[in-house]
């Protein structure tokens, strides 16, 4: 029996400092260390992951831009965009990445086909998109057998920021929230929703129990 899954809502946050908080967690964290789950919602910010060749950073400079260590390139995160970091010991869950990366996905396009829209992957572009155009992001680090970071879902944001830069280092590629669609729900109740999914999905697949924090 896996240990409790140990969920975190720890509010609108610092990008840097919950970074930080997530290395350190990972780093520090033994063989029965419960995994964990934070919902959170950043500040605005450019956040630039691992794979930085040829990216074009962005052409406005009013909102910070950090380099972190989780795969992908370039993106934004602010209010009204739900995140959920998965703090997860992959060995013990029998977990790869590419799995990993599919569950996250599949919780997404089944919230969003709860409200009626239609959405999918991409195996060469990590994320969740509506016709073409991504409504939700992945990023993740790997460290001895534990992963750290996660998905974040637009929900009711300024997609402003978006426009300068090339989102996760595509030019031209389109972003869209869920409001934009039609869906008129607040990112708490959205953001529980997406929790209970994935929650649901690591408890069946991976005999978890969870626990609130």
């Amino acid at each position: 029996m896996q240990p409790p899954i140990i969920v975190r809502r720890l509010g609108h946050t610092n990008f840097a400092d919950t970074s930080l908080a997530m290395q350190r967690f990972t780093a520090e964290r033994f063989s029965d260390t419960p995994d964990e789950l934070w919902l959170t919602e950043h500040h605005p910010v450019y956040t630039l992951g691992l794979n930085r060749k040829n990216v074009r950073l962005p052409i406005r400079d009013d909102i910070v831009l950090i380099h972190t260590d989780r795969g992908g390139k370039i993106t934004y995160h602010g209010p009204g965009q739900v995140i959920i970091y998965a703090l997860l010991d992959l060995k013990r869950s029998q977990l790869n990445i590419r799995k990993l990366v599919s569950l996250l996905e599949n919780t997404v396009i089944e919230l969003l086909a709860d409200y009626g829209v239609s959405a999918s992957a991409k195996a060469d572009a990590p994320g969740v998109y509506v016709e073409e155009a991504k409504i939700a992001a992945l990023g993740l680090r790997i460290k001895n057998n534990c992963c750290y970071h996660g998905l974040s879902l637009n929900v009711n944001m300024d997609l402003t920021p978006f426009l300068a830069i090339d989102p996760c280092g595509y030019a031209g590629l389109k972003v869209t929230q869920m409001q934009d669609l039609g869906i008129n729900i607040d990112q708490q109740t959205i953001g529980e929703q997406l929790l209970d999914k994935l929650l649901g999905k690591l408890t069946v697949n991976l005999d978890y129990g969870h626990m609130h924090d």
